[in-house]
């Protein structure tokens, strides 16, 4: 099993790198499982094992819960207190997971610019939208990387319908006061991309297009990437309000807006923030993202690369010590962005 890193020195705590990370845009991903009731192909479930590999090979599994309602709860407090501010919750599917509801419905108060935001893939919005509704999330954004049964068959190996996502869509629309779609370019969606635009246009919904990026987890299928190219060409046929985004963490992006409406592409060519650790990396090659994410995983690590699971933190023992479990958090991203892990 691979050993976490200790919790780093509390003496001469600077918190400059995480608040630097924050002010950034960086997002604090909270992984509440990770089993999904789809596997898409692509999933890299935030560094844990993915259900599509857990499919066909039952000796591969993903590391055990150890985090309760409570830690979640005392985690975030602690975290957002010290400076971040954007939080993502994700899985696998975190509405399958027991943790969802006792955590999201105890969500600490935001302050300025914070936000709260779920990541679903849509299947199970409709059943548990009556207490999402009583939540304090600013945002649900539901994965829409298919448009039919047949190219969602073929991406998450499921037999649920493409009405049920769209049902989940709809659920979130009447349970949350702001509804994004994110839709992964793929070769096997890549015929339903204008059916989607579509979609989103005529329900006003944003929509962020992503380019696949590649992982340890998918690269039998990388053929099934496909550049953003055609889809940028198409959205400036309907629209002359482009601009980009490079400033922040993460891929660069274009933003275009349709009637009011915001469509963003993530696209590669755009660059990408990497720090200090990235500058000597063995997997600098294959990144593509650069440092945009902290990833609290279940288990109760901290991760602050999807491809570097030798830098990730075990925050678990520390949670009886909320000062201790900042300095030591502020400590990793310090050394990391400074390239001293």
């Amino acid at each position: 099993m691979q050993e976490l890193i200790g919790p780093a020195a509390a003496d001469a705590v600077d918190f400059t790198a995480l608040q630097n990370f924050a002010a950034l845009r960086g997002q604090l991903r909270v992984s509440f499982t990770p089993r999904c009731n789809i596997a898409c192909f692509f999933c890299h479930n935030e560094g844990d094992v993915p259900p599509p590999l857990v499919r066909i090979d039952r000796f591969q599994q993903p590391r055990p819960r150890v985090l309760r309602p409570d830690d979640y709860l005392t985690i975030l407090r602690t975290l957002m207190n010290a400076g971040l501010k954007r939080v993502y919750f994700t899985g696998g599917e975190p509405l399958v997971s027991p943790m969802a509801r006792p955590v999201l419905e105890q969500l600490p108060e935001q302050g300025p610019d914070t936000s709260y935001t779920l990541i679903t893939n849509g299947t199970r919005v409709r059943a548990n939208e009556a207490w999402l509704s009583r939540t304090r999330l600013d945002k649900i954004k539901v994965s829409l990387h298919y448009f039919s049964d047949a190219s969602l068959n073929a991406i998450a190996g499921t037999q649920y319908g493409i009405k049920s996502v769209l049902d989940g869509i709809d659920s979130a629309r009447e349970t949350c006061a702001r509804v994004e779609l994110n839709t992964l370019l793929l070769r096997e969606n890549a015929h339903e991309v204008p059916a989607i635009l579509d979609y989103a246009l005529t329900r006003r919904l944003p929509v962020q297009f992503i380019e696949l990026v590649g992982t340890d987890f998918n690269e039998g299928r990388a053929t099934s990437a496909i550049p953003a190219d055609q889809l940028i060409a198409h959205l400036r046929t309907l629209s002359s309000e482009e601009h980009t985004e490079i400033a922040g963490v993460g891929q660069g992006r274009r933003v275009f807006r349709i009637d009011g409406i915001e469509f963003e592409v993530i696209h590669r060519n755009l660059g990408r923030h990497h720090v200090g650790q990235c500058g000597s990396c063995p997997r600098r090659a294959d990144c593509v993202e650069g440092f945009w994410a902290l990833r609290l995983d279940h288990n109760g690590g901290l991760q602050p690369c999807l491809l570097r699971e030798d830098l990730r933190l075990d925050i678990a023992q520390l949670l009886s010590d909320p000062v201790r479990l900042a300095d030591t958090v502020a400590n990793h991203v310090t050394a990391f962005t400074e390239g001293t892990l």
